[in-house]
């Protein structure tokens, strides 16, 4: 271990990661198909999961004195953690090694958002990811398990006005559900001046519903797409935004869209995050199996320095696997699923 840089979260591969997603809950509101099954999961106790003491100890560590820039905190679903715009808030008080507050960032149904859009902006949230499948009724309600697209697109109303922009929208596509409706998510998204990302449908749902033959790919939304619209892949360079990003017009709106094809089109080698866990836990890939996890909470429930937390989370990044291993013969889908990982 002597071989990584310190005071960096570096791998054998070269990668550095600089940006931190925090899940802050396991719970959700929702009862998204490719999330959970329709009755939710068991949530962790809460004796269990970080407080907000432990979330902005961890986050101190990973900006002072790991290199962390950006931090987005996940769920489950944030707005579902009380304290939200108060970890925020503390969040903004850190400097980075470049001497700036971190970037912060949620990823949000937007259930409740449109009562909290204005704090969370107060406190220092500079940026919003919100979930949105469809915006026909009927196929939201299928595939969340709840007819809640009024409140959703309430939360959106309610981010514009905070300021809280641009917005950007993350779509999963599933066949036969949604997948006939994304012209009509894109002109929504234009017309809104939103930035819409269709994301693959990846394994980290629930066990034996996921196949490679049966999800949605990158080439079948872009085929599905131009029929209605022109597409051209943009100029700027992706560096390491998951997103490959196209310019986009039907004559009328114009704009961009994104696709995250993570499993037919892997990003790995140009993956810079890091993720903790719920429970405390870090994740150097979003497909990291259990017994790779290091429970950074065990050790500060024992005692554990800044340094040593550090130096735990660092030795984490190093053994970080050169990509997600999909398609590999060998490969499990993660014991843990969506909602307890973070996004």
């Amino acid at each position: 271990m002597s071989t990584f840089a310190p005071l960096q979260l570096v791998d054998q591969y070269g990668r550095i990661a600089r940006d931190l997603r925090v899940s802050l809950t396991d719970r959700c509101n929702l009862r998204c198909t490719y999330c959970m099954p329709p009755d939710g999961l068991e949530w962790l106790p809460t004796e269990h999961t970080l407080n907000r003491t432990e979330v902005l100890r961890l986050i101190g560590i990973g900006v002072e004195r790991l290199g962390i820039r950006a931090v987005r905190f996940t769920g489950g679903e944030p707005l579902m953690r009380k304290s939200l715009e108060d970890i925020i808030a503390e969040t903004m008080t850190l400097r980075t090694d470049e001497g700036r507050a971190p970037r912060t960032a949620i990823t949000t149904n937007a259930l409740g958002l449109d009562k909290r859009a204005a704090a969370l902006a107060e406190a220092g949230l500079e940026r919003i990811n919100i979930s949105l499948d469809s915006v026909d009724r009927n196929s939201f309600a299928a595939l969340t398990r709840r007819d809640r697209l009024g409140d959703v697109l309430r939360g959106i109303d309610a981010a514009l006005e905070a300021g809280l922009s641009p917005i950007k929208v993350n779509s999963v596509v599933m066949p036969g559900v949604n997948f006939d409706g994304v012209c009509d998510l894109l002109r929504f998204s234009l017309s809104r001046g939103l930035q819409l990302r269709f994301i693959e449908q990846m394994p980290l749902g629930p066990k034996g519903q996921w196949t490679r033959t049966g999800m949605v790919t990158a080439e079948m939304l872009v085929e599905r797409l131009r029929q209605e619209f022109s597409l051209r892949p943009a100029a700027e360079p992706r560096g390491s935004a998951p997103a490959a990003l196209w310019d986009v017009t039907d004559g009328t709106l114009e704009g961009q869209v994104g696709i995250i094809a993570s499993v037919t089109h892997p990003f790995c080698g140009a993956c810079d995050r890091t993720r903790l866990t719920t429970d405390g836990a870090i994740r150097s890939c979003l497909f990291s199996a259990a017994a790779d996890e290091v429970s950074l909470r065990d050790m500060m429930r024992d005692g554990a320095t800044d340094e040593e937390l550090a130096r735990a989370w660092a030795e984490a990044m190093w053994l970080k696997k050169p990509g997600h291993g999909i398609d590999d013969e060998g490969f499990l889908q993660p014991e843990r699923t969506m909602s307890e990982i973070g996004g």
